[in-house]
């Protein structure tokens, strides 16, 4: 209410400042004083106020010389004005809402950035850290995932990508957004030998991948 009525105020305050600056045509000047009564009337009744009878240039009734069934009927046809001005308002509304929720429900909604600045995690060999977005409740990832392969030395394998490790997951839909949980997982896999205390050159081998370590984080 409070939003609807500084809309209005604001209106009003250019309107009249228009109407002071005397350089509006005759005809302009009585459609602007126009919509200058109609939109008071239109906020006094929002406001549950007294709606003020006019005539058609818009001047208040002086019921001292005003027949009662002149101000009668002038009373109705104001009402009915503000009325069907008073639907107008609700069928746009109703209108923007439900064009929001047919885009809102058409289009992805939102998006998660994800910028990695460093995998904190003593390993020993490659890995491969995978972060995805995951639904507790159903059990599943909701979300492909975002790969960077890690060297034993504690940096990207691309090394070129050095402080420019960023996703954004862009596949969330209006469906995403009504899940009650969704967390944010990742998941470090160890690439290289069966076992890390392998030192026997005839049992080594290389390239298997095992899973090392997962930590999640709670988005909502």
């Amino acid at each position: 209410m409070f939003r609807s009525v500084q809309h209005m105020i604001y209106d009003l305050i250019e309107w009249r400042s228009q109407i002071l600056s005397g350089t509006l045509p005759q005809d302009e000047l009585k459609e602007l004083k126009k919509k200058v009564t109609a939109k008071i009337d239109y906020g006094n009744r929002i406001l549950d106020l007294d709606l003020v009878v006019r005539d058609e240039d818009g001047n208040i009734l002086d019921p001292e010389q005003t027949s009662t069934i002149s101000l009668f009927r002038a009373h109705e046809i104001a009402s009915k004005q503000v009325e069907e001005r008073l639907q107008e308002e609700k069928s746009q509304k109703q209108n923007i809402d439900i064009n929001r929720q047919a885009k809102f429900a058409a289009t992805p909604s939102f998006a998660l950035f994800v910028n990695l600045k460093n995998v904190v995690c003593k390993i020993g060999e490659d890995a491969e850290v995978l972060m995805s977005l995951y639904d507790p409740l159903e059990s599943k990832f909701i979300s492909e995932n975002y790969l960077v392969r890690w060297s034993s030395c504690g940096l990207p394998k691309d090394i070129d990508r050095l402080h420019n490790l960023r996703a954004v997951f862009t596949d969330l839909g209006s469906k995403d957004l009504k899940r009650e949980k969704i967390s944010f997982v990742c998941q470090i896999v160890r690439v290289g030998r069966m076992e890390l205390r392998d030192n026997n050159t005839r049992k080594l081998t290389s390239g298997l991948r095992r899973p090392f370590g997962v930590a999640g984080n709670s988005l909502r």
